[in-house]
């Protein structure tokens, strides 16, 4: 791992190690279905980008638990810390492709991964790996068993880097919540419409650079990322804000490309890149992604590189 002049904080010797939580969920299109879940789709590409991830969540006694266990296991992540539970069935979320890059999720709650339990049972292996990296989005803290959850790891991994990609959804996040988690993060990621949002639940400014560096003020962020879709993004890292331009390319969906972004986002901080590498190489995951079908397409560092 390079040398680290940026922020010391955001990028250790360990740095690869990282702690994922939350839904394990099948993304339901027209005439298919792809597994997915932000967590899940941010582990494997951290994986692909030479990352340790460990994800959290839970799949239902049930065919898509099975199915769901089968390709994680294909994708090269470990299933240890995948629960089984007859509580409830397997995640599941309609997806909506609109115009241009317009999604909408309908998503079904309560779903198996809102079983997960944490047990100083399970916990102690994961304080023995030492995690560096704690991931977390708001969908799976909205009901108070993830919340309680999301809140022992904090207490168990209080020196951990807290990663927060919000990945909002309709319904499933007031602003207490946001604001809270917000509060608790060291590395923030979220689009234009987020940006929005959180303008309006707590008042962040609405030009990004602004929103940026007053989030860092009031919040302590370490760094902040705003995606642009085809525009690129905007990145403060430490008091370095620059604003990258995206890469051309035919958009097959969406889904998934936020979290291939927050991966490799994640791995040029924990590299020490200067901030403008960060953003391009960034967009450029995030843009094979987009490129094509389904949440978690086959991509090589290799052809981001070459991008």
């Amino acid at each position: 791992m390079a040398d680290c002049p940026k922020d010391p904080d955001l990028c250790l010797q360990d740095g690869r190690r990282v702690l994922a939580v939350g839904e394990v969920l099948w993304d339901v299109f027209e005439n298919s279905k792809c597994l997915g879940g932000a967590p899940l789709s941010f582990s494997v590409h951290a994986k692909r980008l030479r990352c340790d991830p460990r994800l959290i969540s839970a799949v239902g006694n049930d065919r898509l638990g099975e199915c769901a266990i089968a390709k994680i296991a294909s994708l090269e992540l470990a299933t240890a810390s995948i629960q089984r539970t007859s509580q409830f069935n397997t995640g599941t979320a309609q997806v909506f492709v609109g115009p241009g890059e317009t999604t909408r999720f309908v998503i079904s709650r309560p779903a198996a991964y809102d079983a997960i339990a944490i047990s100083d049972e399970n916990v102690k292996p994961l304080q023995e790996w030492n995690p560096s990296w704690l991931y977390y989005g708001t969908l799976f803290a909205n009901r108070p068993e993830g919340k309680a959850v999301l809140n022992r790891l904090f207490e168990e991994f209080p020196s951990t880097r807290k990663f927060y990609d919000l990945n909002l959804r309709p319904g499933h996040g007031s602003a207490e919540l946001v604001l809270e988690l917000l509060s608790n993060a060291d590395v923030v990621k979220l689009n234009e419409d987020e940006l929005e949002a959180v303008h309006q639940l707590v008042g962040l400014p609405l030009r990004i650079e602004s929103f940026c560096r007053e989030g860092a003020r009031r919040y302590g962020w370490k760094a902040v990322a705003v995606t642009l879709g085809a525009n690129g993004c905007g990145v403060l890292s430490g008091n370095e804000y620059v604003e990258v331009p995206g890469y051309a390319v035919s958009v097959a969906d969406p889904v998934g490309a936020g979290d291939a972004f927050a991966a490799a986002f994640l791995h040029g901080l924990g590299s020490g890149w200067p901030v403008g590498k960060i953003g391009q190489f960034a967009n450029r995951v995030g843009a094979i992604v987009a490129s094509r079908p389904g949440g978690i397409p086959d991509w090589t560092l290799e052809e981001a590189l070459k991008l």
